[in-house]
């Protein structure tokens, strides 16, 4: 439905009824007596109004409109109207999703009405039409998504346009030459849309920031971070304020506190870390039993609600790591210095203590405030190498410190026996029902300017497991202790739902074709042939896309206060309470906790709700920066091996092209259809592949490829690459 324009033209064709709901549509909870509709109509003269007076009288008699106060009028409710989000596409048009309709309603281009991807807005359903279920026009914009979007300034004379990059973005943005500020054209900035008039084809909008020139290491990791809208850095105010806390240990505070310094304890992170949130401890009982200790900095010890440092953290709601930085939900004084857990200092935690048998049950259990001091500082590397050896030696080759380090047999003992005991419960995880997702990362070496010269593979050894099992246990037993408490208390939980099922359809289709198969009979049976499926791809060329894949079935992890359980952990309850320096979530957990420890009522569910999407939306933006810095330096990367051949796996098939993910450094690109030159080349969507009209050639999912580098995008952070051809063949 293309709207006429209105006004007294369109009353003279007879369309006044027609104008008057249009303006009603537009705001649908809004009340309009007869003399607002006429300046709204640009309706001056006695007997347009007495004509409008009458139609109002009709349409409420027709009972599409209501009369509220008296002379009042408002659109009827009316089961055609919904309230939704709008998901563009990059071809121009986009979907309605609303949550109570099973079905999403579809806009076309010239029924955006000037809605933005993201919008929250309120749409007009058509009458069925018989090739679409649903199809609509926006009528009310409710909320903006977003006002500030990133993109390349392109200078006229007297005014400028800027050009978003964001492919879902199907308008450039004007700006007049006197909010330019410095920008020159051709740079990369952040825009402010400000308005977007009635008549105009772009909104108006000012320049907030100039990034730089495209395809520059920094611009383009700015650019990131701005496109997500998240901050690179923190306020003066904030720093200052920041490093105004008392962050010393006081004699007061320790005896309020549980005194575990005399345990041993000891943290286990990445060689490169910079802030140690989580240490375990280890104690042998006289019954013969265990005491673990899973010790967690105590954040919300410094962190005070109501100050504008819990703002901005709570603004941030996590940590996001780019490839070559970090962009902290916490200042320095806090992440890296109070709040970290460094050997030989003291600090304030807080604690899951458990008492634990030989086989990694649980006997008992304790929650609360500490003080601790850990004993060593290991990387994965070194605790890797104390379980394969059982010695306390370690190499300088893998050693964090100058020369060779020897750890006395009390730490060899401590962690062997906690990696003993980690294998076990990992073993009943998996036969309650959890899934193993190994999957493994991309890393790159970057050199002093921070250019990638190599890229490397991170995968899960046992002393990456040992912690992650024991983290599993506090945050389980933490969201445990207080769901199972009656009354119910509001919490902060970890929720994962079942995978789709026409997901999982979609999953055994394409793992056929590499001759494997899942079992869809019950939950159960779907949890053991996904670890199986999980298991049998390892080290194989089709690994990767299969894990991408099976990953993609699940339902995505989310933060509510109304607990549905955890589906890939198989945990009845779960929660983030062992990383409060880089998540919001967590400090949360800590503070709900302890004020059910101190036995204070239960907190506003409401509020705590909106916290909790407030985190989980702010989670999804951080991933999908933390994606994009990656794909920009595989993309950088590639940059300097344009002669060079590739062996690659078909990790994608569309109408336009194929994708090819290369075996060695998993870098993504696509061959576009046009540019394979031996046979024009049709998209089979059944077989997952393109076939060749004259030939029959089949370039199928799955297949092993080589290919070269066409071209290197920085800005788009996109790969194209040529065929070469099968492997097979090649071969």
């Amino acid at each position: 439905m293309k709207r006429k324009n209105k006004g007294s033209n369109s009353t003279k064709e007879g369309n006044l009824s027609k104008s008057i709901l249009d303006i009603l549509r537009k705001s649908p909870s809004t009340t309009f007596n007869y003399k607002q509709i006429a300046a709204k109509l640009d309706l001056t003269d006695a007997s347009s109004r007495n004509s409008i007076i009458k139609d109002l009288a009709q349409l409420a008699a027709k009972k599409q409109i209501e009369e509220g106060e008296r002379g009042k009028f408002k659109l009827a409710g009316n089961p055609e109207y919904h309230q939704g989000k709008l998901d563009m596409t990059t071809k121009g048009f986009g979907y309605v999703v609303v949550d109570d309709m099973e079905e999403d309603i579809f806009i076309p281009a010239n029924a955006l009405n000037k809605a933005l991807n993201g919008d929250e807005v309120e749409v007009y359903i058509y009458n069925r039409r018989k090739k679409r279920k649903s199809e609509g026009e926006i009528v009310r914009i409710i909320t903006r998504k977003k006002t500030e979007f990133v993109g390349v300034l392109q200078m006229q004379p007297n005014f400028g346009f800027v050009a978003i990059q964001d492919p879902k973005m199907y308008t450039d943005i004007f700006v007049q030459k006197n909010k330019i500020l410095d920008a020159q054209d051709g740079d990369k900035v952040v825009v402010t849309m400000e308005d977007w008039p009635e008549k105009a084809d772009s909104p108006f909008g000012s320049i907030k920031q100039v990034l730089g020139k495209p395809g520059e290491h920094h611009t383009e990791m700015h650019a990131i971070l701005a496109q997500y809208g998240l901050p690179h850095e923190f306020p003066k105010e904030i720093e200052d304020f920041a490093n105004s806390i008392d962050t010393s240990i006081q004699e007061e505070e320790i005896k309020k506190r549980r005194d575990l310094r005399e345990t041993l304890t000891f943290t286990i992170d990445p060689k490169d870390a910079k802030d140690f949130d989580d240490a375990l401890s280890f104690k042998k009982m006289e019954n013969g039993n265990f005491e673990i200790g899973i010790h967690i900095a105590d954040v919300s010890h410094y962190l005070k609600p109501g100050t504008i440092l819990d703002d901005e953290a709570y603004e941030r709601a996590t940590s996001v790591y780019l490839v070559d930085r970090v962009v902290p939900m916490l200042p320095e004084v806090l992440s890296n210095n109070a709040c970290s857990l460094r050997p030989n200092e003291e600090k304030y935690t807080f604690s899951a203590l458990f008492e634990i048998d030989g086989k990694g049950h649980v006997i008992s259990e304790w929650f609360g405030r500490t003080v601790t001091l850990s004993d060593e500082r290991f990387a994965y590397e070194e605790a890797q190498h104390i379980i394969e050896t059982e010695k306390g030696d370690i190499p300088i080759e893998i050693s964090i410190r100058e020369n060779e380090y020897t750890v006395g047999e009390n730490v060899v003992d401590a962690v062997v026996t906690m990696n003993d005991l980690a294998k076990q419960m990992r073993v009943r995880r998996m036969i309650d029902g959890a899934i193993s997702f190994d999957k493994v990362e991309v890393k790159f070496d970057l050199n002093q300017e921070n250019e990638p010269v190599g890229v490397f593979f991170k995968t899960s050894q046992e002393a990456n497991k040992l912690i992650e099992e024991f983290m599993l246990l506090a945050n389980k037993r933490v969201a445990q202790f207080i769901g199972k408490q009656t009354p119910k208390k509001t919490f902060v939980y970890r929720c994962h739902d079942e995978p789709d099922d026409s997901k999982l359809n979609t999953l055994q289709t394409v793992i056929a074709k590499f001759g494997y198969k899942i079992n869809l009979k019950d939950k159960q049976s779907i949890s053991s042939s996904l670890n199986s499926l999980l298991t049998d791809v390892q080290g194989t060329k089709e690994q990767n896309l299969v894990d991408t894949l099976t990953i993609r079935t699940m339902s995505k992890a989310y933060y509510s206060t109304k607990n549905i359980g955890h589906y890939g952990l198989a945990f009845d309850y779960y929660s983030h309470f062992t990383s409060p320096i880089r998540r919001y979530p967590d400090v949360m957990t800590h503070r709900l906790l302890q004020s059910y420890l101190d036995s204070k009522p239960s907190a506003n569910e409401d509020e705590y709700e909106v916290k909790c999407h407030h985190s989980s939306e702010m989670e999804s933006l951080a991933t999908n920066a933390e994606r994009d810095s990656i794909k920009f330096m595989q993309v950088k990367f590639m940059l300097d091996h344009n002669d060079e051949d590739f062996l690659g796996v078909i990790s994608g098939v569309t109408e336009w092209g194929i994708y090819v993910e290369i075996v060695s450094n998993k870098c993504e690109g696509m061959v576009r259809l046009r540019d394979i030159r031996d046979d024009h080349y049709d998209f089979d969507e059944e077989q997952y592949a393109i076939v060749g009209r004259k030939s029959k050639n089949m370039y199928q999912l799955g297949d092993e490829v080589y290919i070269t580098v066409k071209n290197a995008d920085l800005v788009k952070r996109h790969l194209d690459f040529n065929l070469i051809g099968k492997k097979e063949r090649i071969d």
